[in-house]
């Protein structure tokens, strides 16, 4: 399957993004703990390339966390500041604020130099579609000050709001790019949600994460379905099928999705298996690590 998708409003969100950073004095980029790589938008980076930089690894409580961790250090190998972040909880609001301080502190000197004191720090949260950042926002400043939603394209538009005296947000809309060069970057995206299900073969989605879980965690798909390797051998001899989609037909006869003529109904097998991967109910997983 082709994994793309890149509607209208994200060539306007990323002209917006460009008019706008020159008012900026770091951009905070979240990006998904299970994808840090896939996770990040290049042209952030071409966008960022003279402003302090702050990586958030967010929803870090979906990923594996000793793959976290050396993801964690590979960034600070690059010379940005990092935080490990689930920011449903938000525990680590105050880490932020202090990076986002040490990180700007050269900048807050050269004000005093000049006889500026007191201006607060502008900062542009931005990243990839579903990713968090509203929410992040609403943690940071304490109150619903973003709109939030588990699906991508929530926020259309940019959004000023004001942390007190000391710093400043611009949240910016979900962006993703026109061209994957390597698809394994749009399936990564399509599987934690940044693309719109609607347009995607979630069935085969579902097996191309059978597929990876089976690289590194080769027994959670079988553990958490109680699924065995005979049931899967089973179904791809019946159903002349591959190994995956075999996969989810035990999974559909275990958890009794079956259509008519006791055939397992692999496509409602395929929503299950993708909403529990996404909401952490499979544990804490990684699908790239930095080596």
């Amino acid at each position: 399957m082709n994994y793309q998708w890149y509607p209208g409003h994200m060539t306007k969100a990323i002209r917006m993004m460009q008019e706008n950073i020159k008012l900026i004095d770091i951009i905070i980029e979240l990006t998904d703990a299970r994808i840090p790589s896939s996770g990040r938008n290049p042209d952030i980076d071409e966008l960022g390339r003279n402003k302090f930089r702050l990586i958030i690894l967010n929803k870090a409580d979906l990923a594996d966390p000793k793959v976290t961790a050396k993801w964690k250090e590979f960034y600070e190998a690059q010379g940005y500041f990092v935080v490990e972040m689930n920011s449903k909880t938000g525990n680590e609001q105050g880490r932020v604020k202090e990076l986002v301080q040490s990180a700007c502190a050269e900048k807050i000197e050269r004000d005093k130099k000049r006889g500026i004191v007191g201006r607060p720090i502008r900062a542009m949260v931005a990243g990839i579609p579903n990713v968090g950042k509203s929410t992040f926002i609403n943690k940071l400043a304490g109150r619903a000050s973003a709109k939030t939603g588990n699906k991508p394209g929530v926020t259309k538009g940019k959004q000023w709001i004001s942390l007190g005296k000391n710093m400043q947000l611009l949240d910016t809309p979900g962006i993703l790019w026109p061209k994957f060069e390597d698809q394994t970057v749009g399936l990564h995206l399509a599987l934690i949600g940044s693309m719109n299900d609607e347009n995607l073969d979630t069935t085969e989605l579902a097996c191309d994460l059978i597929k990876l879980l089976e690289e590194n965690y080769p027994t959670v798909i079988k553990e958490k379905y109680n699924i065995t390797d005979e049931d899967i051998h089973h179904f791809e001899e019946e159903q002349y099928a591959t190994r995956y989609s075999a996969y989810l037909s035990a999974v559909a006869r275990e958890r009794k999705l079956i259509n008519q003529g006791a055939v397992p109904d692999i496509d409602r097998a395929a929503s299950l298996l993708l909403d529990d991967f996404r909401n952490g109910r499979l544990g804490r997983l990684s699908l790239e690590r930095p080596e």
